[in-house]
């Protein structure tokens, strides 16, 4: 009994699928050229600015922990009340909205606490945020 031996068949490549993406995109960029399209015919003169007078980004909020001892550091730098309230309104001088976040230890005093809160009221930042941890986490 002879083995039927047919030629193999030659791969083929199925284009529907790039034909539909094709001209599903090309239907995409004629509508979306028709929307540029109406946004110029508005005649609203936009204004423009310079390079030079470009805002710089949002400042990150500004971390302040306070230590048990009454430490505080402005960041990773250890500041005295003065320098704080002076090195927060250099970075209020360059970013008008400022942010802070107080951390302080569950052993510091109150008081001095306080005392952070008020240099940072000084230094005229209305933004300040108490960095507490749920019950969950310290147990």
């Amino acid at each position: 009994m002879p083995l039927k031996t047919a030629p193999p068949e030659e791969p083929t490549l199925n284009l529907t699928p790039m034909i539909d993406v094709i001209l599903t995109l090309v239907i995409f960029f004629l509508v979306g050229s028709k929307f540029a399209e109406e946004e110029n015919a508005l005649g609203v003169k936009v204004p423009t600015v310079s390079s030079k007078a470009a805002v710089a980004a949002a400042a990150e909020p500004k971390v302040v922990n306070v230590y048990p001892d009454g430490r505080v550091f402005l960041g990773t730098q250890p500041v005295s009340l003065d320098e704080l309230v002076a090195q927060l309104e250099s970075v209020r001088a360059q970013h008008r909205k400022v942010s802070v976040l107080v951390r302080g230890d569950r052993g510091a005093s109150h008081g001095r606490m306080t005392d952070v809160y008020d240099a940072c009221r000084r230094a005229g930042v209305s933004e300040v945020a108490i960095a507490v941890r749920s019950d969950k986490q310290t147990r």
